[in-house]
């Protein structure tokens, strides 16, 4: 049985890290309640524009459309969207196991970008693709996200690549992230939706649809990249809420044994100092 200092020392060091825990799922809680009003807020804009887009750009031939040109070959720019910390449970670690698992499915010639430390240093060592960190998580607004979005619209008009695929957490509540790998470029067509219900809706355009959809492709493109990052920002917190109350809760219960163990071993103490202190009075009456 481990001594009563030690025991002392364990029990006040598991406080400390209960009071850190406790903290740190406080924090978690305040900045996912914005974080999750962001992300419902711009689902149904970001859907919407998908929608759209999709069924107006699949009457476009590739001279009218370059983002929807469906290429032969196999020249993949994943994005994968991590955070910077961990303490955050599986996050992180599903969103890179969802990679590798989606490369191993889909062979090709990957070059990866990485949102966040921890994807950036899961495929850092990795001799076989090319990574660069996008310094975008502590500070996620839509004009970064703009101008990252249009580096890779760019690069897949010149050439560089011939497929961007986005892998993230998308966020169910804050118990539940489901990794998801989401494609970019090309645009995908309606076609893809199917076994849906056809959609019989008319759309008129002014002044045309190709001057529109020279705006709104590009729109939609970099509103899908900027909803992928709340989605997986809202995860993370929702993740690291989650974590801290369990980690906090195993505390609890953790600090709850030992001091049991403490006091039965205070007892035994005390119970051997009696009978230490019986025995000397019966040698000193014999």
């Amino acid at each position: 049985m481990a001594n009563l200092k030690e025991l002392r020392n364990r029990i006040t060091s598991i406080g400390s890290t209960m009071k850190i825990t406790s903290a740190m799922k406080m924090v978690s809680a305040a900045k996912l309640k914005k974080a999750q009003d962001a992300i419902v807020q711009m689902r149904p804009y970001a859907s919407k524009l998908t929608e759209i887009l999709q069924k107006a750009s699949s009457t476009l031939d590739n001279s009218e459309n370059a983002y929807g040109e469906v290429r032969d070959g196999n020249r993949v720019r994943m994005v994968v969207i991590s955070s910077n910390r961990g303490l955050c449970g599986g996050f992180n670690s599903s969103v890179v196991k969802k990679a590798k698992s989606y490369m191993e499915a889909h062979p090709g010639e990957y070059t990866i970008a990485t949102v966040g430390k921890k994807a950036h240093d899961a495929f850092k060592y990795d001799s076989r693709k090319v990574s660069s960190n996008i310094e975008l998580w502590d500070n996620i607004t839509f004009e970064g996200a703009k101008q990252e979005a249009q580096t890779l619209m760019d690069g897949f008009i010149a050439g560089e690549f011939d497929k961007v695929v986005i892998l993230y957490n998308s966020f169910k509540n804050a118990a539940v992230q489901e990794p998801q790998a989401e494609q970019f470029l090309p645009i995908a067509m309606e076609e893809k939706l199917g076994g849906e219900p056809e959609d019989t809706t008319e759309y008129l355009y002014e002044p045309s649809m190709q001057e529109i959809l020279a705006d709104l492709i590009p729109t939609s493109l970099k509103t899908q990249f900027f909803a992928a990052l709340l989605d997986a920002n809202a995860s993370e917190h929702g993740a690291r809420m989650t974590a801290m109350h369990k980690a906090t809760d195993n505390a609890k219960e953790l600090q709850g044994d030992l001091k049991l163990e403490y006091n039965k071993a205070r007892q035994a103490a005390i119970t051997n100092e009696i009978l230490e202190i019986v025995g000397g009075a019966d040698a000193l009456e014999g």
